[in-house]
This record gives structure tokens, C-alpha cells and sequence, in this order.
């Protein structure tokens, strides 16, 4: 039987949480990196714009769209750090894909844990390349939401198992430690920045104030290691001082939106960078030496949600985790849409 013309599948948190689950973890993680790595091969194919951002002085709502010219899809996104004093996520998203050839969503999802997954797998994607050979050991700088899925994608994607982990907020820390307890770690809450880079072969650094911050300065970033920043991803948000930006190698998602909203928003626009599905195709180096200090400048990108957008939709075959929604109007002649109205009138008032 065909599908309801105005029914779209809706994957609630509930849903999400019960996918999720049943996959397990660590397998959605590593099946979803695939698929991410599989679109960004094929970059070339996708409409590109910066996300459309809508700034205040509270935070930012952001509209991220993107096509491969068959399928179409954008989140919903924003950003507002003070929401935690106020018992709300400081990042929620929702999100819809839809078909190019009439133009019908085919999926509506909530996206604020589909995107922590998803950032998560493009951190453990892009470090496959960049970080040491047979890293081990990773400094947790910010141990808030996004803090479990980054140990947990490198760990399934990169085998590390120990963690060294750091917060302004010792509860966050707390509440890291709890969470990853039994999940295969050795783990180490540390006093200091300092503390945690000691020894740590990857720096993921995930913080979440809005403003210029200085989370790693040089003297901490020793050679060799990899640098995961995730937490700068607007105008006037970063984690980096200049300094450790002009001894990296520096990989981005796409260069016109890193360039306004990354690290390195810090450097002159013409500050030499690789976007990564250049690397992941072939067409860059990663890592080339042992002593090369790497960065992934990570603002996270509209082809990564597309990507997560796709990998659910194929999995909802196998896990059927939705419900039908009634989204769409669809009146028995497509022209007729004030009758559909007046039909509905006469069966109410009948």
C-alpha cells in the first residue's frame, strides 16, 4: 500500500532515545561516520551556503540547508548558553529531508541528540586522519552535553580508553565521570587544563560560554599531538589563542563558514586551511609526520546533517521508531484546497 500523501514520518526523543539504544552507541557512531564519509566524498554533488544565522545577545538560531540534488535537507538549530541556569539545553534542533522531485518532506526528527551523535562521529572522522597513529589517550576540555558522545565516538572509531577529563564546573565533571563509568575508560578528572593535557595525545576542547575564550594557550600544546576544537562555532566564540592556530595544520568542514564562525576567525582570511573531504577523498594529505600539531577546526556543517538525516531514514526500515504525522494538506483534487476546508466544515457540522 502506498503512503499516505499527508502523512510524514516523525521521529520524537522518545523514538530517538529507543533507536539509538537498540542499535547501541557505539555501532550508530560508527555506521553514521560512514555515511558522513561517504557524502563528503562525493562534496562535489552538494548545494553549499554558511548557515543562516540569526544572532543576539542571548545566542543564535541557525537554518542549515543543503541538496545533492535528489534529496533536500536542513536542521533547525540554536545556540544559547545561559539556557543551563534555566534548566534548558543550551543546543535544540529539529530537522526535515525531503524528496527535490515534488518537494514533500519524507522525514521530520528532532535533532539535539541526532546532532551530539552526529558531531561526535564527524570529531572521530576527522581525527582518523589527523591524530597520531594508535592514540590512546585524549584530554576532555568541557565536560558538558556533548562530552560522552565525543569520548564514546573515539573510542569506537579510534580505540581510545583513557580519558582525561577537565570543567570549570567540577559537577560537570562529576557527572561525565558517572556517565562513562563501565563503559570501557580509564578515567582521570584532572585540577586544571594543564592537568589534562599532560600525556594526552588528542585535545578535544568543547565548551559552551559565547564569547573569545583561551581554553589552550602554546605553551600546553606540545608536538605531535591533534586538537579537536569543537566549542567555537560563532562570531566572537572560540577556545584557542592565535598562537596555537599558527603552528597547526588546520582542517575545516567548509572554509567560508570556519573562516566567520571557527577558530580560525582569529587569522587574515587568506590563512592557508584543508577542508576535510579533501583529505577523506584523497586530494589532501592528513597527518604527515609525528611531530605535526593537527586541528580540526570543527563548526559542524549542513552535508553532516544531511548525512544523519540519511542514515536515520534508512534505519527507521530496520527499527521502525516513528509515527505518522499529520502534516501535509491533501484534498481529493490537488486544486481544490478551500473545499477541503468546507468538506471538513459540513462533517463537523453534521
Amino acid at each position: 500500500m502506498a503512503p499516505a500523501l499527508n502523512t510524514v514520518p516523525f521521529v520524537s526523543v522518545e523514538h530517538m532515545m529507543r533507536l539509538v539504544l537498540a542499535i547501541g552507541v557505539e555501532r550508530f557512531l560508527t555506521e553514521l561516520a560512514d555515511f558522513i564519509a561517504a557524502d563528503f566524498r562525493r562534496w562535489e554533488s552538494f548545494d553549499k551556503t554558511p548557515r543562516l544565522a540569526a544572532h543576539s545577545v542571548d545566542g543564535v538560531i541557525e537554518l542549515m540547508p543543503t541538496s545533492d540534488g535528489t534529496t533536500y535537507g536542513f536542521k533547525y538549530v540554536n545556540g544559547h548558553p545561559k539556557n543551563i541556569r534555566s534548566g534548558r539545553q543550551t543546543v535544540a534542533a529539529f530537522g526535515v529531508l525531503a524528496d527535490v522531485g515534488h518537494g514533500y518532506p519524507v522525514l521530520l526528527t528532532e535533532m539535539t541528540i541526532l546532532t551530539a551523535l552526529r558531531t561526535a562521529a564527524t570529531s572521530a572522522l576527522a581525527a582518523q586522519y589527523l591524530a597520531p597513529p594508535r592514540a590512546r589517550t585524549m584530554a576532555l576540555i568541557g565536560n558538558g552535553a556533548q562530552a560522552e558522545f565525543q569520548a564514546l565516538a573515539f573510542k569506537a572509531l579510534l580505540g581510545i580508553d583513557r580519558l582525561r577529563l577537565y570543567d570549570i564546573d567540577p559537577a560537570a565533571t562529576a557527572k561525565c565521570l558517572r556517565n562513562l563509568a563501565g563503559l570501557g575508560f580509564t578515567l582521570q578528572p584532572c585540577a586544571s587544563i594543564a592537568a589534562a593535557v599532560e600525556g594526552a595525545e588528542i585535545v578535544t576542547t568543547v565548551t559552551a560560554d559565547k564569547q573569545n575564550a583561551t581554553i589552550l594557550t602554546d605553551n600546553l600544546v606540545g608536538a605531535g599531538i591533534h586538537i579537536n576544537g569543537v566549542g567555537g562555532d560563532c562570531p566572537g566564540k572560540t577556545e584557542l589563542h592565535p598562537d596555537v592556530l599558527r603552528r597547526c595544520e588546520i582542517v575545516v568542514e567548509y572554509a567560508p563558514q570556519t573562516r566567520i564562525e571557527g577558530e580560525i576567525q582569529q587569522l587574515p582570511f587568506d590563512h592557508p586551511v584543508t577542508e576535510l573531504w579533501q583529505v577523506i577523498a584523497g586530494r589532501a594529505p592528513g597527518r604527515r609526520d609525528a611531530r605535526q600539531v593537527t586541528l580540526f577546526d570543527s563548526v559542524g556543517f549542513a552535508v553532516e546533517d544531511f548525512s544523519a538525516l540519511r542514515y536515520l531514514r534508512e534505519r527507521l526500515g530496520t527499527y521502525p521508531f516513528f509515527t505518522e504525522l499529520d502534516l501535509l494538506a491533501d484534498p481529493d483534487e490537488p486544486r481544490d484546497l478551500f473545499g477541503m476546508l468546507l468538506r471538513a466544515q459540513a462533517r463537523a457540522a453534521a
